[in-house]
């Protein structure tokens, strides 16, 4: 699977372009809903990932690309859920997110890529 971060707020999937953050589940691609975590928003002054949204549970490892500068915060909640499920949370900066997302058999991939911040 290729990914790259083009800039800040996009970033291409196997050719094709995209302008919003993304899920990848399996080799699929489809628009993160943040706007279930922005009532987490307060406090941290940005919209973080939390256990409201749709998380692709289904590998050994899920990986999180945190933005351009890395400043996506990935709430406890989800941190421990990946524990309790024995998934290996690999939190990055998005665009070395997009590299280990490369290197992976896309059947294996599970990522949330933020491409912002």
């Amino acid at each position: 699977m290729r990914a790259r971060l083009l800039g800040f707020g996009s970033i291409e999937i196997d050719g094709t372009e995209y302008a919003h953050d993304v899920l990848i589940d399996g080799g699929k691609v489809r628009k993160r809903n943040k706007a279930l975590s922005k009532p987490f928003r307060g406090s941290l002054g940005h919209t973080p990932l939390s256990m409201a949204e749709d998380i692709p549970w289904g590998g050994h490892q899920l990986i999180v690309g945190t933005g351009v500068d890395g400043a996506l915060p990935v709430l406890p909640d989800v941190q421990k859920e990946a524990a309790r499920r024995g998934i290996t949370l690999v939190a990055l900066p998005t665009d070395e997110a997009c590299e280990l997302v490369e290197s992976l058999d896309q059947r294996d991939v599970r990522a949330i890529l933020h491409i912002t911040c």
